[in-house]
Parts: structure tokens; C-alpha cells; sequence
């Protein structure tokens, strides 16, 4: 060969492997897409059995064609908290079975038939009019999920003529006689073992390093025992892309990908013990047979077929390896449980922004919970004040403050990515709620310095305005809950029934100042104390109306539109029968006793 030819192989296989890495990662990333999130939130879900946590490992990564992309995800759900060890190990199990998929998908190349129908099944027959469906939905629809479903034609059209483009470049190769010396050398496991683990670290595929062996033989004399070792040691070498994910990760974020990785090490080097001693032994007549595409998928998944099934029952000795590894210290605990919430928020869901809002969405409930936790232990302290309550309520303050701060930032990072109508107005009420929670939290802060001075002053509301403070803050109280549980369970019922409460709460405030200017004229209460009431009181006020910002951010997001300021401007306005029977429904149940002056 001379020097433009043999220019021209490598240029044909590099940009070949291009598009096929390419293409594997755009199909993958339509796929994920095109989930919405829901792999990874039903993965968190699924993986408390051993064996549904290792079938749907193996389903995920046949799916997303990828077990590098599966085991990534693993570890961002292990980093996040919300999968442990022992459940993230059986879907690497899994995951390892699963990605032989892809070798049976490349086989369909293989085929080679006079009949024209069979013809057909080839990728060269039918990739080409893929492409064009894919490229029209893409390009022309509005809709998202046609987009992503476009976006993985799309891309296995590219893997697949990037398969074909590596075959074709490497076609001369069977003339070359120097090129059959250099593979006849694999034939020699240990270096044929390093080349697969090698080349797979290079472009951080397995799927890529079998796929260029099938295109070599589809072309080139390969014989078993130089694709064997090759299949193995890839097996070893595709850890590496979980390895360098795990650089950001928390300890156990590390602690996963080296389960992956101490499972294809011991997988591949039994594997190679057994297999060679046996050779030796009894010399395996098909290691000098040519093998072909179907081959080569078949021994990567007879080895991960008998492998992982049999490392199934044992698969908490990887655990106990990888705690052994990096083992668990005092600081991780406490940092572990001071953290938990905010870990959700993995800088690796942004690639699948659905999931990463959703995952925001949970954290934002932590947040939520803290901020109602605080105002219950506040308006307690009016009634009995504590110090070690009144502490607990300036800790959730502050950290609802960290979840705020970080809550934001993530917010932000995910609208930089594309969003559907719809998630692009969740994260707005997303933003918008996160805000109102952390005044929540500071109006309890302030409710328990107020009672804090009060109680240091040896201060009290007469018993007058001690009942009707009691009503008033089981109204708030109520609507704190309420805007909870319509935000948690995004039931737009429930937080339709929350600006009623809102107004009847205004209601209240007035005719508890009222009163208490009443009692202050005929020296019934002091003036400081009218101070307290009134401080409180608007605490209170300011309370109700972050639950109805949240309330209404709930209702617009359902209705596919956000203008909270209009909206309430317009039920009010109108004021139907069913608004001022709820309004009359709260003004009963919190009636405010009577009284004489």
C-alpha cells in the first residue's frame, strides 16, 4: 500500500469511529430525552429487590445503548443520596448484561442475501430513509417528543453508516500482509487483553471498540482467538468513563464506579484464567476459525450472561470492597446528614434537564417541610417559649437559607438547556416558590425573636388577645400546611382552597388590631405588648401571602400560563359563589370570640 492509500484507511476508520461514537451518543441522548426523566426517577424507585434493580439495569442500558451512560447515571444517583451502594450495584450487574445489545444491533450488517426483502433488514437499506424521517422531525416539528424521537433516527443512522464507513476504509486490509502479522500478534492473550483495554480507555466505549472488531471483520480474516482476549479486555477498559466521573463525585459517588470497575476486573481476569487454562488443556478446536459479527456479539454476551447472574447473590462483596477502598469516616456521616436534600442537585442531571427539574422539585419539598417545621416551632414558642426550640427554628432557617442559594443556582443551570412549555413554567414557579418558602422561614425567624423578647421581658398578650392569637395562628398555620400539600403533590384542588384562607386571614389581622386599639384605650393591654401584637400580626399577614403566591404559581402551571398578579386580581374581581362560600366556609371556622367593651 502506498502512502495515500494508507492515508486514506485511517482517515476512513477515524471519521467511521466518529460518527459511530457520535452517533451512539446522540441516539442515547434522544432516548434519554425522550424518557423525560422517568428512567432515572423510576431506577431511584425500582432498586430495593436485587434481582428487578439487576433486569431493569439490564433493560435501562439496552435502552439508552450505553452501559457507560447507565453507570454515569448510577453514580449520580448514588453522589445524590437517592440510591445506596447496595442497590447500585446490581444495576452495574445489569448494566453490564445489557450493553451487549448493541453488539446484536451492529450484527444486523452481517446480512447478506439475494432475497430482496431480507435485503432490507441490512442498516445500508433502510438507515439512509431513517435519516430522512429523522431529519423532517427534527427540523420541522414543534413538538418535543417528535423532536427527540427524530434526534434518535437520527443518531443511529449516523452509528450505523459510521459501522458501514469503518468496514468499507478497512476492506483492503485483508491484501496486507503485514497487517495480518500485527493482528495474528492479538492472538497472544495478555496483548490482546491490553489492546481491548486500551483502545476502549481511548474513546471510552466498549460498544466502540466491538464495533470497530466487527467492522474489521466483516472485511479481514479474524479468528476467535484474537477477537476473544480483544471483547474481554474492552470489558475492563469501558470503566474508565465512570472513573473519571466519579472525579466530582462525593465518596460514594468514587465507591460506585470502583464497583464497576473491581467487577470487570474480576470478570475478565477469571474469565481469562479459566478460558486459557482450559485451552491448554484441551485445545479448542473454533479458537482457528474465522469469526464473524454474530461471533463477536455472542462472546460478549455469553460472558456477561454466565458472569453477572452468578456474581448476583455475591454482589455485596463489590461493596464491601469499595467501603474497603475509601472507607466511611466521621466527617462523611455528619457531612452526609447535614446534607441530605441538597445532594440531589447533581451537576450530572443537567444532560437531562426533565430529570434534573424533577429532581430540584423534590429538593424544593425538603425546603418546603423546613420552612413549615420552622413556622410550627415559632408560633409554639408564643405559647410556651423554649430555648432549645428556639434554636431549632434559627438551624432551619439557615438552612433553608443554603437550600435557596443552591436551589437558584441549580434552577439556573437547568434553564440554560432546552425546556418543554410546560417545564420551562414549572421552573418558574420552581424559582418563584423557593423564594416564598425562604420568607416563610425568615417571618418564623422573626415570630421567635419576638417571642424570644417576650419571654426575656416577662411580656404576655392579655388573655383576650392570648385567644384570639390562637385562633389566628391556627389560620396561619392551615395555609402553611395547605400551600405544603398543594406543592408537594402539585394538587391544584387544594390550592384553590388556599386564597380564600388568604383573605380571611387579612380579615383577622384588621380586627385583631382593632381590638387590641380598643383594649389600649381603656388600659386593658400596654403599648409595647400592642407592638408584639401588631410585629406578629404582620408576620402572619405576609405568611398568607406567600402561600398564595405559591398556591397560585401551582393553578397558573396547570393552566399552561403564569401571571400570578393577574390571576388574583381576577378572582377577586369576580368573586364567583364558590369563592365566597370558601371564604365564608374560614371566616366561621376561625370566628374570632366576642366581646364586650
Amino acid at each position: 500500500m502506498d502512502s495515500l492509500e494508507v492515508f486514506s484507511l485511517i482517515a476512513g476508520l477515524v471519521g467511521g469511529l466518529a460518527m459511530f461514537l457520535y452517533g451512539m451518543n446522540v441516539m442515547s441522548g434522544g432516548l434519554t430525552k425522550a424518557a423525560g426523566g422517568k428512567l432515572e426517577s423510576v431506577l431511584a424507585r425500582v432498586t430495593e429487590h436485587p434481582v428487578i434493580a439487576y433486569l431493569f439495569g439490564v433493560g435501562v442500558t439496552a435502552l439508552v445503548q450505553s452501559s457507560s451512560a447507565s453507570t454515569v447515571m448510577v453514580v449520580g444517583l448514588v453522589n445524590s443520596g437517592i440510591m445506596t451502594l447496595k442497590q447500585a450495584v446490581n444495576v452495574i450487574l445489569g448494566a453490564n448484561l445489557g450493553t451487549t445489545f448493541t453488539a446484536w444491533l451492529l450484527s444486523l450488517n452481517a446480512i447478506s442475501s439475494d432475497n430482496f426483502f431480507i435485503n432490507l433488514l441490512k442498516p445500508k437499506s433502510f438507515t439512509p430513509f431513517l435519516a430522512l424521517v429523522g431529519i423532517a422531525l427534527y427540523m420541522f416539528s414543534k413538538n418535543d417528543k417528535k423532536k427527540n424521537i427524530g434526534t434518535i433516527l437520527l443518531g443511529f443512522s449516523v452509528l450505523m453508516f459510521g459501522m458501514s464507513t469503518m468496514s468499507d476504509a478497512v476492506s483492503p486490509l485483508k491484501d496486507v500482509e503485514g497487517f495480518k502479522r500485527v493482528l495474528t500478534s492479538f492472538s497472544n492473550p495478555l496483548l490482546g487483553f491490553l489492546v481491548g483495554i486500551l483502545f476502549t480507555m481511548t474513546i471510552q466505549s466498549s460498544a466502540g471498540t466491538i464495533g470497530v472488531l466487527q467492522a474489521l471483520s466483516l472485511s479481514v480474516k479474524i479468528k476467535y482467538d484474537v477477537a476473544i482476549p480483544v471483547v474481554i479486555g474492552a470489558e475492563v477498559g469501558t470503566c474508565i468513563t465512570a472513573i473519571l466521573s466519579s472525579f466530582g463525585a462525593n465518596k460514594n459517588g468514587k465507591r460506585t464506579a470502583l464497583m464497576h470497575l473491581y467487577f470487570n476486573v474480576i470478570k475478565a481476569t477469571t474469565f481469562m484464567i479459566l478460558f486459557y487454562a482450559i485451552h491448554s488443556v484441551v485445545n479448542f478446536a473454533f479458537m482457528d476459525s474465522q469469526i464473524g459479527m454474530v461471533g463477536i456479539a455472542g462472546i460478549h454476551t455469553l460472558v456477561n450472561l454466565v458472569a453477572t447472574p452468578l456474581m448476583l447473590p455475591f454482589s455485596e462483596i463489590l461493596v464491601t470492597l469499595a467501603l474497603k477502598t475509601i472507607p466511611i469516616d466521621e466527617a462523611e456521616k455528619r457531612e452526609q446528614e447535614d446534607q441530605q436534600g441538597i445532594r440531589t442537585l447533581d451537576p450530572r442531571f443537567l444532560s437531562n434537564p426533565p430529570f434534573a427539574l424533577e429532581q430540584a422539585r423534590q429538593a424544593a419539598i425538603v425546603m418546603a417541610t423546613m420552612s413549615h417545621d420552622a413556622m410550627a416551632k415559632a408560633i409554639g414558642l408564643l405559647t410556651e417559649f423554649d430555648e432549645k426550640e428556639a434554636e431549632e427554628v434559627d438551624y432551619l432557617e439557615r438552612k433553608v437559607d443554603t437550600y435557596e442559594d443552591q436551589l437558584g443556582t441549580y434552577l439556573m443551570q437547568i434553564n440554560a438547556h432546552h425546556l418543554g412549555n410546560k417545564d420551562s413554567h414549572t421552573l418558574s414557579v420552581l424559582l418563584h416558590c423557593i423564594t416564598d418558602y425562604e420568607r416563610i422561614s425568615d417571618h418564623a425567624l422573626n415570630i421567635m425573636q419576638k417571642a424570644r423578647g417576650m419571654s426575656e421581658n416577662k411580656r404576655k398578650f392579655s388573655p383576650k388577645a392570648q385567644q384570639e392569637m390562637d385562633i389566628f395562628s391556627k389560620a396561619v398555620m392551615e395555609i402553611v400546611e395547605l400551600s405544603l400539600q398543594a406543592f408537594e403533590n402539585e394538587d391544584v384542588k387544594v390550592a384553590k382552597s388556599i386564597e380564600p384562607l388568604e383573605e380571611t386571614i387579612d380579615t383577622i389581622n384588621m380586627e385583631v388590631k382593632r381590638r387590641h386599639v380598643r383594649r389600649l384605650r381603656k388600659g386593658k393591654c400596654t403599648i409595647e405588648q400592642g407592638f408584639d401584637l401588631s410585629d406578629i400580626g404582620t408576620d402572619f399577614e405576609r405568611v398568607a401571602d406567600h402561600c398564595s403566591n405559591i398556591a397560585v404559581g401551582l393553578i397558573e402551571v396547570d393552566e399552561d400560563a403564569y401571571d400570578a398578579h393577574g390571576y388574583i386580581q381576577q378572582l377577586k374581581a369576580d368573586k364567583g359563589k364558590d369563592f365566597e362560600k370558601a371564604v365564608e366556609f374560614y371566616q366561621n371556622k376561625y370566628l374570632l370570640p366576642a366581646v364586650k367593651y
